[in-house]
Formats: C-alpha cells, sequence, structure tokens
C-alpha cells in the first residue's frame, strides 16, 4: 500500500517538473543577464517559494478540485463576482495563448539555428502540425508519456550542464546590478508555472493532502534546483557582451534567443546541438501539450457558455489558429511573448488573485492573513513593472549599447 502511494506522488511529481520546464529555463539566464548570478539565485528562490504558496493554496480550493467541470472563471466568479470571471477569462487567454506561442518561436529558433535552408515559416508550421496531433491524444496519454519526457530532459539536461561545465568562469559570476533583478521576474514567474494543472493532480491523487503537498513541492523544489544549475552554467560560461564574436548574452537578448543558440556558437560541437535541440524540444513539446490540452478544455467551456456551441472544429480553431497567426507574423517575439505571459496573465491568475483568496478567508491579524496581503502586493508590483515596460512608461531590460562599451 504505501509503495502504490508513493508512486502515485513520484508520478504526479514528474508531471509538475514537465509543466515547469519548458521555454521558461531556456529564456531565464537571458533575462536575468544584465542583474548577474547571484542577484539571479536570490530572485529565483523567492519567486519559488511564492508560486509554490500559491499552488498550495489553489489546491486547498475543494469547489475547484473536487469538481471535474470546474474552471477558474467559474470559481472566481463565485469569488468576486463577474468582474473576477472575465479578468481570469482575459488572463487565461494571455497565458495560454502567449506560451503556445513562446514555443512555436522558441523551437522555430533553435531549428533555424542549425540549418538556413527551410524558411522559419514552415518549421513553426510543420511543428504546430506535429504538437498539435499529439495534444488532440489528451491527458491519458499526456499522463503516460510524462514520466518517460522528465526522464528524457533530465538526461539531456544533465549531459549539457557537463559538457557547459568546463567553460564556467567566475570572472563571469561576479558582476551584478540588483537593479535589473525587476525585469527577469515575468520569466521567473513563467519558470514555476503549472498552476492550471492542480485540480487533476488532486483529483488523480484522491484527495490525500500530504500526496499532494509532496507532489507539488517536490515539483517546485527539484525545478528550482535546475533553474539555478542552468543559471550557474550559462551565466558562468557566457560573458555579458562580447563585441568582437558577439556570442554573449546580451546579443541573445536582443534576438529574443533561448539560451542554448549562443551556448552553441561557443562550443562548436556537433554533440552539444543535438543534445541541445532533444532538451529544447522534449521540455517545450511536454510543456506545449499540456498547455495546449488546458486551452483546448478552456475554450471549449468557453465557447459553450458564451457562444453556445460545441463544435470540435471551431473550438480547435479558437484554441490552436491565433497563436499560429501570431508565430507565423512575428517567428522573433520568444521573450517577449515570455514576459507577457508571466508579467501580466501568470501574474494575476497564479499571485493576486490566491492572495486574495487567503486574504478574504484567513482570520484577522492572523499571519495567514497578512501572507495573503504580501502576495497582492509582491504580484502587484510584477505586474505594474510588466505593464511599465510594455507601455514604454519604464526601463529595465538591459541597455544593449551601454553594455556592449563598457563591459570587457
Amino acid at each position: 500500500m504505501t509503495q502504490k502511494k508513493s508512486a502515485s506522488a513520484l508520478s504526479m511529481m514528474f508531471v509538475v517538473v514537465g509543466n515547469m520546464l519548458g521555454a521558461g529555463i531556456l529564456a531565464l539566464p537571458v533575462n536575468l543577464c544584465a542583474a548577474g548570478f547571484y542577484p539571479s539565485v536570490f530572485a529565483t528562490l523567492f519567486m519559488w517559494i511564492l508560486m509554490t504558496f500559491t499552488a498550495l493554496i489553489y489546491s486547498e480550493q475543494k469547489s475547484l478540485t473536487f469538481s471535474e467541470n470546474a474552471d477558474l472563471p467559474t470559481f472566481f466568479q463565485h469569488e468576486l463576482g463577474n468582474a473576477g470571471k472575465w479578468v481570469t477569462i482575459v488572463a487565461n487567454l494571455i497565458i495560454l495563448y502567449g506560451i503556445l506561442v513562446a514555443y512555436l518561436c522558441g523551437i522555430s529558433s533553435i531549428i533555424m539555428s542549425l540549418q538556413s535552408t527551410i524558411p522559419k515559416t514552415m518549421v513553426i508550421i510543420l511543428y504546430f502540425g506535429l504538437i498539435t496531433g499529439l495534444t488532440a491524444l489528451g491527458m491519458k496519454m499526456m499522463h503516460r508519456c510524462t514520466p518517460y519526457m522528465v526522464s528524457i530532459m533530465w538526461i539531456t539536461f544533465g549531459a549539457l550542464v557537463f559538457m557547459v561545465v568546463p567553460d564556467v568562469s567566475a570572472a563571469h559570476l561576479k558582476d551584478m546590478d540588483w537593479t535589473y533583478i525587476p525585469a527577469g521576474l515575468p520569466v521567473l514567474l513563467m519558470a514555476f508555472h503549472f498552476h492550471n494543472i492542480i485540480p487533476s493532480i488532486c483529483r488523480t491523487l484522491d484527495h490525500d493532502r500530504k500526496k499532494i503537498r509532496t507532489a507539488i513541492i517536490g515539483g517546485t523544489t527539484i525545478g528550482m534546483i535546475m533553474n539555478l544549475t542552468w543559471l550557474l552554467v550559462v551565466l558562468g560560461a557566457l560573458p555579458l557582451s562580447n563585441p568582437e564574436t558577439h556570442i554573449d548574452l546580451i546579443t541573445a537578448f536582443g534576438k529574443n534567443d533561448p539560451a542554448t543558440i549562443p551556448l552553441e556558437n561557443l562550443l562548436q560541437t556537433p554533440v552539444f546541438t543535438y543534445v541541445a535541440l532533444i532538451f529544447a524540444v522534449v521540455a517545450m513539446s511536454t510543456a506545449f501539450m499540456a498547455n495546449g490540452t488546458a486551452l483546448l478544455s478552456f475554450m471549449r467551456d468557453l465557447a459553450s457558455t458564451n457562444f453556445g456551441t460545441k463544435n470540435k472544429v471551431v473550438v480547435w480553431c479558437m484554441s490552436f489558429i491565433p497563436p499560429l497567426l501570431v508565430g507565423i507574423l512575428y517567428p522573433d517575439i520568444f521573450l517577449v511573448a515570455i514576459n507577457l505571459v508571466g508579467g501580466v496573465g501568470e501574474c494575476i491568475i497564479f499571485g493576486i488573485l490566491p492572495g486574495f483568496i487567503v486574504w478574504k478567508y484567513s482570520p484577522q491579524g492572523s499571519i495567514r492573513k497578512y501572507s495573503g496581503m504580501l502576495l497582492i502586493i509582491c504580484f502587484a508590483l510584477v505586474l505594474i513593472i510588466e505593464l511599465g515596460q510594455e507601455f514604454g512608461l519604464l526601463h529595465l531590460s538591459p541597455n544593449v549599447e551601454y553594455w556592449t562599451h563598457h563591459t570587457k
């Protein structure tokens, strides 16, 4: 009996890790590069605590986790009225559309770095056709495949770290500038995002609180360790700026490239190139399938409730055509899409709104009440900073020209 429980919790831990690791881990070093290694470690640990806390909050909501048909808009309509419902719908669309766009652009950028004969648009279309076909197989297939795919991610991730470690330089880890940390917080939010599958996790584990906490805390801890390890090797191996070769993090930031692309240019070994490709494709595809399945379910409910249709073709088109068109029209917005997803959509649904739930139902003057207020304040600041940058009112992104001329 004990072995069965452990296996069940462990299986869901794999699912958590599989949903967390995707575009976020590939974008993290590029977005946090100007802050430096040690500030990035602090920010990663801080966001790990906050996102794990909000995940546990959602797992405690019985009206959300016990019903097979429950969704976040309905849940927040009950808690906060119609305003809560529509805020959740808009934020959820930003998250799910934005994540799929980021995966399409990220995969195409990595594949295009290996060859230039196939047009980028064709790469996006071919990958889109393959991955949406796999997504159609549904959650049951995902639960069966995820442990194997996560295992492949760990093996390839370990191989990447092993190959990059010899190029890590302590000198690259010394520089730091805490003022750039806010610019990386949206990506950190996405790097710890898996909250949309929490109801499924709770039902799969028969609402056993101990197993649910084990799966959530264990999964986010593994993800945190992998994120920190990746930050160490990437920030340690690549210079912030190199005007001569342009093999650096600032160039990757300017091109909206994942971290594996400048590493490929640095190492220039076919083994690293193809291992990096396998890691990126498996990581992003696992997360694409999970979020694509969530988007289909969300659109099915949205179309049925608001448009009076359950037509599968209509639901599929509403789900996948918009991100495909955005990916084709703007194929170089990998980092932009991630920042918008984390800094706006996830900040609202998986940060501010859980804070309201804690604040609303906690006893007056209790530590938990204050923790809810702290969540609201922290995530509201991230949202304000991201909106300020999106509307050009605030500039916290790395100053490419400054770093090019003032760093060695």
